[in-house]
């Protein structure tokens, strides 16, 4: 209940500052910069994996929702909005980068490496795992990376993604399905497997 207590009051945080900026006090909007930044660079860290960039694509996002500050209706909680304001910014920066550099191709490096994935240690498997997590499709990718690494639920998923939670469900699933095998092709075992 205390982390519940908590973000009621973040939200009530940010939307006291979002009322301050669109009612003419710019500097409020630093408030909201202080609580968010550290989250929104983690998730666009979880799509380029590259921390100058994420940093980049993170200001990018900011600038867009103080721009779009003012379209803000309260109808979901401001994290919510914000979230789903550093997804589209994200999505587009990575569309216009073409395939990211760290992409993680599995028949690839199973076709030139076979043995490359025995011996690593638990962090290098997790380490590709993440990487195989952004050869997904985008649907999948963006659910999973939410739900699972960005620690959303999924009514606040769904809600980020303007998704069904039956929808959200599904792409959970099957984005599941789709990387472990991508997973079984690299030689890693999935979760739980002896």
């Amino acid at each position: 209940m205390a982390a519940k207590g908590r973000m009621d009051n973040a939200n009530d945080e940010d939307a006291a500052d979002a009322a301050r900026v669109v009612g003419g006090d710019p500097s409020a909007f630093d408030g909201i910069v202080q609580r968010w930044q550290q989250r929104l660079v983690g998730l666009a860290w979880r799509f380029c994996r590259d921390r100058a960039l994420a940093e980049d694509m993170a200001q990018e996002a900011f600038v867009k929702a103080y721009r779009a500050l003012a379209g803000f209706r309260g109808e979901s909680a401001f994290g919510t909005w914000l979230t789903s304001v550093a997804l589209n910014t994200y999505r587009s920066r990575l569309r216009q980068l073409g395939p990211p550099l760290a992409t993680l191709d599995p028949a690839r490096v199973l076709a030139r490496e076979p043995g490359l994935l025995r011996g690593l240690e638990e962090g290098q498997r997790d380490e590709a795992v993440r990487r195989a997590v952004l050869t997904l499709p985008p649907r999948y990718r963006d659910a999973i990376v939410l739900y699972y690494f960005h620690e959303m639920d999924v009514a606040e998923t769904a809600r980020v993604l303007d998704l069904a939670e039956g929808t959200l469900k599904a792409h959970l699933h099957r984005g599941r399905e789709l990387l472990k095998r991508r997973c079984e092709t690299l030689g890693l075992r999935p979760e739980g497997a002896a």
